[in-house]
């Protein structure tokens, strides 16, 4: 039996519309707008002036601080601005534009470590840091940070996070398709830096042919000191949010993550299968993280794609690439559909966490009146932390905060689910997310 978790709800995924599209290159963008907050941590500074000429790889943003990511410019060309632009969440961000030669010349630094069964947990953590990647299936974190194990804290177990339980997507899933060597490459080196025993892929059991690819690959492919022996392919139940990691951890290694506490706590850690393809692909080439694939998708999307594009392409460019709207969007999202974010135009830029871009129709988009809660707890029975939804809303519209830091408000992971299931269709995640930042503004 597939495994699963308490709570959550079984949605129609939506995958059919771009599910058996292969991954294909999307145009290089005319101007490239590169913001140096895409990622949790420390913004990075600018290393480039206003008029330099930058190739591709080069690195032109950095920070000294620990929690930050390295920016890169994905194309060839000059740096025309040095300014505040504006970025998918809606605020004006410090950002660098190049316009974009048309010229393909990598930059000299991008050049090949040494092979990687040569590379210590320390060189492959300088590696990634270098490389500047994150967090590829939303959350941003920096990934050097994930994996320099907290002191104190052993990593026993990493999950490979392959559920892509968000409808729409499906860039996660080609991965898997296309690039089942990588993901294992880029597992060896996640266990390699933690010093884990066991490396565990988990994906949904509605991805059969994902299942089958990677158990052909792993039974063929020779990793350094034979550590595919020690990975295994585990089938989850296709349950929103099964992706998320609290969720994966309990369905695969039966752990509680502690409230307010993180995977190392549960002597594991969750990272996305593009962030395992990017790491092997960086390892293997010297190349940071310029590019990535995301899913063009919707019912007003003419023919939605899988894209591999650059960072910092603008969203319409993308869009032009699968032919434009069918008609005038009411709308447009950044991830998926339940916890992504609907961005203030479709000049903003693709980040190094963009997943998706979604234009549904209005027959998708179809919303009803919000009225007041009715006491049903349809939210308290599907939510995937076991909270209470319903009070924790009523603390956040009365300013009770205290109240909702008392009832778990922190340990929510913004599924979406309680607004989903809501048939007073209250704004509760929304709610919820003022709670937490009064509360964390007050820690």
């Amino acid at each position: 039996m597939p495994k699963t978790f308490s709570g959550g709800i079984f949605l129609e995924d939506q995958k059919n519309l771009t599910a058996d599209k292969p991954i294909r290159k999307a145009p290089a963008p005319a101007l490239a707008i590169l913001p140096l907050q895409q990622h949790a941590g420390c913004p990075a500074e600018p290393k480039v002036a206003v008029g330099a000429m930058v190739q591709i790889g080069q690195l032109i943003g950095d920070s000294e601080k620990f929690i930050t990511a390295a920016i890169h410019a994905p194309v060839c060309g000059k740096v025309i601005a040095i300014d505040r632009r504006l970025h998918p969440n809606g605020i004006k961000l410090l950002s660098i534009v190049i316009e974009n030669s048309g010229e393909t010349t990598v930059h000299p630094s991008v050049t090949p470590p040494l092979p990687p069964e040569n590379l210590s947990p320390d060189q492959i953590r300088q590696i990634v840091r270098r490389a500047g990647i994150v967090g590829m299936g939303g959350g941003a974190f920096p990934a050097h940070v994930k994996l320099t194990p907290p002191p104190g804290k052993k990593i026993e177990s990493v999950i490979i996070n392959g559920a892509e339980c968000e409808p729409y997507l499906t860039g996660d899933y080609r991965l898997m398709l296309e690039q089942p060597e990588n993901i294992l490459w880029g597992l060896w080196a996640v266990m390699q830096a933690t010093g884990a025993i066991h490396g565990i892929i988990a994906i949904e059991d509605n991805k059969p042919a994902a299942i089958r690819v990677l158990l052909q690959t792993l039974q063929n492919i020779t990793l350094p000191q034979n550590r595919q022996n020690d990975i295994r392919i585990e089938i989850l139940a296709a349950k929103y949010p099964q992706g998320s990691e609290k969720q994966m951890i309990k369905s695969i290694l039966g752990r509680e993550v502690p409230s307010g506490g993180l995977p190392a706590d549960s002597h594991c850690i969750v990272t996305n299968v593009a962030t395992a393809a990017t790491i092997a692909s960086t390892i293997k080439t010297g190349s940071p993280l310029i590019d990535r694939v995301i899913t063009v998708s919707g019912g007003n999307i003419k023919n939605p794609a899988n894209l591999l594009c650059r960072i910092g392409t603008p969203f319409i460019d993308l869009i032009n690439a699968c032919g434009g709207f069918l008609e005038e969007p009411t709308k447009i999202i950044m991830g998926g559909p339940m916890m992504g974010i609907a961005v203030p135009g479709i000049d903003v830029p693709v980040l190094k966490c963009t997943t998706g871009i979604l234009s549904l129709s209005k027959a998708e988009m179809a919303e009803s009146l919000v009225q007041p809660c009715i006491r049903c707890a349809r939210c308290v029975d599907a939510c995937p932390q076991l909270l209470l939804p319903n009070l924790l809303g009523d603390f956040s519209e009365h300013n009770h905060h205290p109240q909702a830091k008392e009832y778990g408000a922190q340990d929510c992971i913004e599924c979406g689910i309680c607004a989903y299931v809501c048939p007073a269709k209250r704004n509760l995640v929304q709610l919820i997310k003022v709670s937490k930042q009064v509360i964390n503004s007050q820690s």
